[in-house]
């Protein structure tokens, strides 16, 4: 396994000037012509087949085609619609910025592409490489999944950089044998009361005040039918009424999402969100339209390949390997590829100071340290050689 790790630090000074192109110059969504355009010109380079015929925006490699078992790594490459404040030398200047990592989750694929390619004839079996867009609509995963990319997948690895979760010091990689992070789902209620003057509020029925009722009984949900033991979170993000002060308008919108780490939570509380929304509303003769959208579910990484590939981390990095103790509420729509094979996904903690302090992801002086990337790289291509040699 050393030699792995020599070989990846032999070509880390490309891994980062790939990285740094793409940190120049992100896009967001599925509107990724010049990402891809690149990520096909190093897969030229490397003599790596591919196809962009699925998934709407991906790309998707393969080493070895048709040999043996397969086994998938993933990454996203989508970037977000922010204005970078971070005063590095390679910062974006097209108002999008890559606050959450996906260049260097990118860049160190493509490095451990790079590397398998030149072991393919060690591999005894088959890589498929993804790379997927619009991670950060959760949408990117399900479409290629739609398209068939994981029929013929026995496994998936992947992993996200940064800060994502407070376990582990920087250069420490984090993995779970279960859950890992939590749904995204949205759900939208919209109130629709009786307008009427500010002045005569009998003649109304507010939707604003039935709306905080609403706000207020959603929390009861998770403080009092949810256990306590099982992370869960309802946050209402939005609440839009009004257009004149002295005016009690007709509706109210409230927008929202709910975090749970498994499927029967979040059932139950989609179904309890409409079940209070509504009875609170009926309480102040008030009426709510519900819709729940289901996005990406919680990632629960399968047992057995998460053990495996902890163990391949600590061959590797015997003083870096940490197992999570507390799952991350933000999402992640690797779990769609969860849904239909085993896998594992693991944190890499990299996050680079920016005026003195870290900053989370989605802050636009959100920041990755480079000199963590080989560690990633080795983990991926480590667990492909142990599964396929």
């Amino acid at each position: 396994m050393n030699n792995i790790i020599k070989e990846v630090e032999d070509n880390m000074d490309e891994v980062i000037e790939n990285r740094r192109y793409l940190h120049k110059n992100p896009e967001i969504g599925f509107s990724l012509d010049n990402t891809i355009s690149f990520v096909k010109k190093k897969l030229d380079e490397y003599g790596i087949d591919y196809r962009t015929d699925i998934g709407k925006s991906a790309v998707v490699a393969t080493i070895n085609p048709g040999k043996g078992r397969v086994i998938a790594l993933r990454a996203d490459m989508d970037a977000l619609p922010i204005k970078e404040e971070t005063g590095l030398e390679f910062q974006s200047e097209n108002g999008n910025m890559h606050a959450c990592g996906h260049d260097g989750h990118t860049s160190m694929l493509l490095g451990a592409a790079k590397i398998l390619n030149n072991h393919k004839d060690e591999i005894n079996g088959t890589v498929k490489l993804i790379f997927q867009p619009a991670e950060e609509l959760g949408t990117g995963s399900k479409y290629l999944c739609e398209d068939g990319v994981m029929d013929d997948v026995d496994e998936i690895i992947g992993l996200h950089a940064g800060n994502i979760t407070d376990e582990g010091p920087t250069g420490s990689m984090v993995f779970s044998k279960g859950s890992m992070m939590a749904c995204m789902d949205k759900f939208t209620i919209e109130v629709k009361g009786v307008a009427a003057h500010g002045s005569t509020p009998q003649l109304s029925v507010d939707p604003v005040l039935v709306g905080s009722h609403i706000v207020v009984a959603l929390q009861e949900i998770i403080s009092r039918e949810m256990d306590p033991r099982t992370p869960a979170v309802i946050t209402t993000g939005i609440f839009k009424s009004g257009s004149a002060f002295n005016i009690i308008p007709e509706k109210a919108q409230l927008e929202g999402t709910v975090r749970a780490i498994t499927d029967e939570d979040r059932k139950y509380i989609a179904k309890r969100i409409e079940e209070v929304s509504t009875t609170v509303a009926k309480a102040f003769r008030a009426d709510v339209t519900y819709e729940y959208f289901w996005q990406p579910p919680p990632v629960v990484n399968d047992k057995h390949v998460a053990e495996k590939l902890m163990a391949v981390a600590k061959d590797l990095y015997p003083d870096n390997v940490i197992e999570m103790q507390k799952p991350v509420m933000g999402g992640e729509d690797f779990a769609w590829y969860l849904e239909e094979k085993p896998g594992s996904f693991f944190l890499l903690q990299n996050p680079l100071k920016i005026d003195g302090k870290v900053w989370p992801h989605h802050n636009s002086k959100f920041a990755l340290d480079e000199s963590q990337f080989g560690k990633g790289i080795s983990v991926m291509v480590g667990y492909v050689l142990s599964e396929l040699s």
